[in-house]
């Protein structure tokens, strides 16, 4: 869950209530289910070097299909408050950038991706539905009323979605994880136990405009946001991708507009929570010490991963995985 400063940080001039008084609200955060986000950090505190949280080896899988890794509970790591948990779960470990102090500008390697990539599996085939399988961590976080422990909910989402926006879509809520095991051992005492929670129901999706992300690249900019800055041009990308199946020209000019912006950093090779290897460029956004995240297929230039990364004071925040993309006629 954003708070408003990131939420406001993205959206950037397009805001309609920039400028407005919005009036307190009459019940306080923590009282509406304790689910406050993570406090912002201070206007003082500086963005320092950092590395993202990803899934390294362990023994739980989760996402369907594709082996994401964790490390058992109890077992101490480097970065990661120690402590034993009282029960299993999940806690993520932080892996370090190819890139991590000093990463070069984005810009150049964008443009030398966008000149080279070739046909995804969806490319040249149709169907009547876009298909999206897609996993969300941190939607919402939930912090504890100190605000010392935090957990992210974790959840996955199948859609069959047509050209006026009708479909179906099947949700699936998986187990949540944990920024330390301290926040592992509270949240579970806190949280009810079992397993992951599979609705096989298909809900029903009403009809709506879709407008397929446009080639051309002064459109293509215009939908990106480009003028409000890399912070809510990654926001868009990352909406793209998870709603439309984007051909081969189009993920180019994706490239290219993104190249054109000044602050990308680019962090090499990286591998997302699905094992997938990628390219990553990433964003800081020094005055709510946040940072965006954009995992890149370095063969179709397609997008794998988008985080939203909270620097300080705790390292959790929303990342989404496009497990699959496709074309077909069928539902299910």
């Amino acid at each position: 869950m954003f708070s408003v400063g990131r939420t406001r940080t993205l959206i950037g001039p397009a805001d309609p209530a920039r400028s407005a008084t919005v009036a307190p609200p009459s019940v306080a955060a923590h009282e509406l289910i304790d689910r406050a986000g993570v406090a912002e950090a201070a206007a003082h505190r500086r963005v320092r070097p950092t590395r993202r949280l990803v899934l390294t080896a362990g023994t739980l899988a989760v996402a369907a299909g594709a082996a994401a890794a964790l490390r058992p509970s109890g077992e101490t790591t480097p970065d990661v408050p120690g402590g034993p948990g009282d029960a299993a779960g999940l806690v993520l470990v932080p892996v370090a950038y190819q890139f991590d102090a000093d990463p070069p500008a984005a810009g150049p390697r964008l443009r030398t991706l966008a000149s080279k990539i070739k046909d995804a599996g969806y490319d040249n085939r149709g169907g009547r539905y876009m298909y999206h399988h897609t996993k969300v961590w941190g939607d919402p976080v939930m912090s504890s009323p100190d605000d010392r422990y935090h957990v992210a909910f974790v959840g996955e989402t199948k859609v069959w979605q047509a050209a006026d926006g009708t479909g179906s879509q099947a949700n699936t809520q998986l187990e949540p994880q944990y920024p330390d095991e301290k926040s592992q051992a509270y949240w579970q005492r806190k949280l009810p136990q079992g397993p992951a929670v599979d609705d096989p129901s298909l809900i029903p999706l009403p009809p709506m405009e879709l407008t397929p992300p446009p080639a051309d690249p002064v459109r293509l900019r215009e939908l990106l946001k480009i003028e409000y800055g890399p912070g809510a041009a990654s926001k868009e990308v990352g909406t793209l991708y998870a709603r439309y199946v984007i051909p081969r020209a189009t993920r180019a000019e994706i490239l290219r507009a993104l190249a054109d912006l000044p602050g990308l950093r680019w962090r090499g090779q990286v591998t997302d929570r699905a094992g997938r290897a990628g390219v990553a460029v990433t964003y800081d956004d020094r005055e709510h010490d946040v940072q965006s995240l954009l995992i890149f297929d370095a063969n179709t230039g397609g997008l794998l991963a988008h985080e939203m990364l909270t620097l300080a004071p705790v390292r959790i925040n929303a990342y989404q995985m496009i497990i699959d993309t496709a074309w077909t006629d069928r539902v299910g």
